[in-house]
């Protein structure tokens, strides 16, 4: 099941870059952020009423789901959406990679939860394959001033994201329903959405286009509702740790998607990343303490 779970994860968050970029055009990013999870929100709505799997929670905890809209549905995709100006989706989907690290900072900060002993390794691995995977972009942008703002709003997103992650955390320590928390959460990331779009005066005219429309519809559904459940869920079962390291894998599908759509050319440093990826992925679901570095450190003494 976790496998699963995974897969979906890795899948589908790792072309939702791509469908963010579609998303640039003549609608406010706020408006667009506000209709994904609207969208979302109502057929969460609509499932979970229709099987009666909507579960009562107490007015703290509605605070702390306002709190997860806020951070995992509402202002970290406003910083993925505004970077998409400066930046490739494949890039912010490296920058996104860092979660494994936040994630496992955070649960240290606000549950006193010690990480695997894998993590430290499977990070290294994980973190320098895609800085090699992404070089020659790297070395291409000669890190301008947009390359610097586009990197640093999706850093901020992704810490966003992650504090999202410890919020699912507390609920599900708490008992409380991972659907119903997720639906509740999505409903006020999307009103704060759109009240940030009526402060700015900006229209809610959607763009009806097939380009827009579609995408749309990817991120409402698969991207929002099927997604993000895969995500908390397996959040539950394995760890927020472990569960962001599936972040890692987003820019392989990235760059498959630009191969074949976009021309994509592999380097050598391609290579030899993804080949460091699969290995820090390998790392970090053995057996706990096999890749431990101090272990390492004594066989070699």
């Amino acid at each position: 099941m976790n496998t699963l779970l995974y897969l979906a994860v890795v899948l589908i968050w790792g072309t939702t870059w791509i469908a963010i970029t579609l998303q640039q055009g003549t609608v406010a990013i706020p408006v667009s952020i506000g209709y994904r999870f609207l969208f979302a929100a109502a057929v969460m709505w609509l499932a979970m009423l229709t099987l009666r799997r909507l579960r009562a929670i107490s007015l703290r905890d509605h605070l702390f789901c306002m709190l997860q809209g806020c951070c995992v549905f509402g202002f970290n995709f406003y910083c993925f959406y505004l970077a998409a100006a400066y930046i490739s989706s494949g890039l912010e989907s490296v920058i996104f990679s860092m979660a494994v690290l936040f994630n496992a900072v955070n649960s240290m900060i606000f549950f006193r939860q010690r990480p695997s002993p894998n993590l430290l390794p499977a990070a290294l691995l994980g973190m320098i394959g895609i800085v090699a995977l992404f070089w020659q972009d790297l070395m291409a942008t000669q890190m301008a001033p947009e390359l610097l703002k586009g990197i640093g709003l999706s850093a901020l997103g992704t810490y966003g994201f992650s504090l999202g992650n410890m919020l699912s955390t507390r609920h599900q320590r708490r008992g409380l329903d991972m659907l119903s928390t997720n639906t509740y959460a999505m409903s006020y990331g999307a009103l704060l959405m759109f009240a940030i779009a009526l402060a700015q005066d900006t229209s809610l005219q959607l763009e009806f286009t097939t380009r827009y429309l579609g995408s749309l519809f990817y991120l409402a559904i698969f991207g929002s509702v099927i997604a993000f459940a895969a995500y908390f869920t397996l959040l539950g079962r394995i760890g927020s740790g472990a569960a962001a390291y599936s972040t890692l894998l987003f820019p392989l599908v990235a760059l498959t998607i630009s191969t074949l759509y976009e021309g994509y050319q592999w380097h050598p440093n391609a290579v030899i990343g993804l080949c460091l990826i699969l290995l820090g992925n390998l790392v970090m679901f053995s057996k706990p303490g096999r890749f431990n570095l101090y272990r390492w450190k004594r066989g070699f003494q």
